[in-house]
């Protein structure tokens, strides 16, 4: 009988000890509820191991994998670094990413309004802030996600970004004020803390989200994406 598949859950990678920890704590979480599940950590940069590494090991130890990114949307480091490290890996092959899903819309939705932030204000915009990417497939993600959220938000929510894609996220909240808005919000559209989240603080928003880490859907949502792998094999 062939052994299950490890779990390689693969992060951004980030130097803030906290956003490592609840990086950690997600795959931890997703151990939980799956007993028996295997799981291995990965990044793309920043932090070691690397993804290419480990898929290297399990690969050369003559066991299967699937390789989870631990991200948002499907930019350069799903399509290039990911896609790279599995395709000549025997018995390795990567899942899509986190996003887009309506369960981290829910989690968005619940972050702001633990922020104080009123839904059904009209005059309250919020500002999506992601990572940013310069693929437009990451841009095409992070937008439906908005789209995702504007259905249950009055007032106006829009995109920003913190590196690579437009409009960068202090451009889109003047943007929105210009717009109209008396109170504009950042959702911090990130899971964890570090280098993007600390940025959001200068951004000239009334209010910023805590990223979306910790919560368990999340980790419902990686093993969905390791089900639908071993569905479609």
């Amino acid at each position: 009988m062939n052994p299950q598949p490890v779990l390689v859950a693969c992060a951004h990678g980030t130097r803030s000890p906290a956003g490592r920890r609840l990086i950690a704590e997600l795959a931890l979480a997703a151990k939980e509820l799956r007993p028996g599940l295997v799981t291995s950590a990965a990044f793309v940069d920043v932090q070691p191991p690397t993804v290419v590494d480990v898929v290297a090991e399990l690969s050369g130890a003559g066991r299967p994998a699937v390789v989870v990114p631990l991200l948002l949307s499907g930019g350069y480091h799903v399509h290039v670094d990911i896609a790279g490290a599995v395709a000549d890996a025997e018995g390795t092959v990567a899942a899509r990413p986190l996003g887009p899903d309506p369960r981290l819309v829910a989690v968005l939705r619940d972050r702001l309004l633990a922020a104080g932030a009123d839904p059904r204000d009209p005059l309250t915009a919020v500002v999506l802030a992601a990572a940013g990417s310069s693929d437009p497939r990451s841009v095409a993600d992070v937008e439906n996600t908005a789209d995702l959220l504007q259905r249950n938000w009055a007032g106006p929510v829009t995109t920003g970004y913190g590196s690579a894609a437009q409009p960068p996220v202090p451009d889109a909240v003047a943007a929105a004020r210009k717009g109209g808005a008396e109170r504009v919000v950042v959702a911090s559209y990130l899971l964890a803390p570090g280098h993007f989240h600390d940025k959001l603080a200068g951004a000239g928003a009334d209010l910023v989200t805590a990223p979306l880490l910790p919560d368990d859907r999340i980790a419902a949502v990686l093993l969905d994406r390791y089900d639908a792998v071993l569905r479609s094999g």
